[in-house]
């Protein structure tokens, strides 16, 4: 029976060393993305409550105040707990409502405000700047005067940049380095839009679909 033992136990050693040859055959973990996809910006958001805000749909035509929530979540935790950021972090992620993140100058030239039915509500016509920038404490500056980061989905931009190209007569690459350098200051370029609501899961976010 000892024996038997014996034999069982270095049978078992003997696996272990099997397995512990094949780990130091598998090949490394893949390094993390350089240059336009460096997520590395996510790991500064330490926050001990964090939301992210899921615009990957929401259609600015019918709304002109889509970040309410975000202040909703900033003010109550603020007059509630008396946290504000960097102990409290959001993020407001955009796909196809890309104009939110787009400058006036692009507003301007693609005509953005006729495109997607945005009215500039101090002229009553279509906008041709964006509204969502800069007017009053729910717009991009304010939220992100208060540790708000928006990013941007990569396929909605290149969508975006097919269909306005055919509408301009321009040629797509064109229209699509104009979007990437015409993103308002601070917006994070991401592969896509569902990659990054799960890595900001993966840190500890909370998910709100708007």
């Amino acid at each position: 029976m000892a024996v038997h033992n014996r034999r069982s136990f270095v049978s078992v050693i003997a696996s272990f060393a099997g397995i512990a040859a094949l780990d130091a055959q598998a090949p490394p973990p893949a390094a993390p993305a350089s240059g336009p996809w460096d997520l590395s910006w996510f790991d500064a958001l330490k926050g001990r409550h964090k939301q992210m805000y899921d615009y990957g749909t929401w259609d600015l035509g019918e709304d002109a105040r889509p970040l309410r929530f975000v202040k909703n979540y900033l003010d109550t935790y603020r007059d509630v707990f008396g946290l504000q950021s960097p102990d409290v972090n959001t993020a407001v992620g955009i796909s196809r409502a890309i104009a939110i993140n787009l400058s006036d100058a692009l507003w301007l030239k693609y005509k953005i405000g006729e495109r997607y039915k945005i009215t500039d509500p101090a002229t009553k016509q279509p906008s041709a700047r964006n509204i969502f920038l800069s007017d009053g404490d729910l717009s991009v500056k304010a939220m992100q005067a208060r540790g708000t980061v928006f990013w941007q989905c990569n396929v909605a931009l290149g969508l975006a940049a097919q269909q306005l190209a055919q509408a301009a007569g321009m040629p797509v690459a064109d229209v699509r380095a104009d979007l990437v350098a015409g993103l308002n200051p601070g917006v994070h370029l991401v592969p896509s839009h569902v990659m990054a609501i799960g890595i900001a899961q993966e840190h500890g976010f909370t998910y709100m679909k708007t």
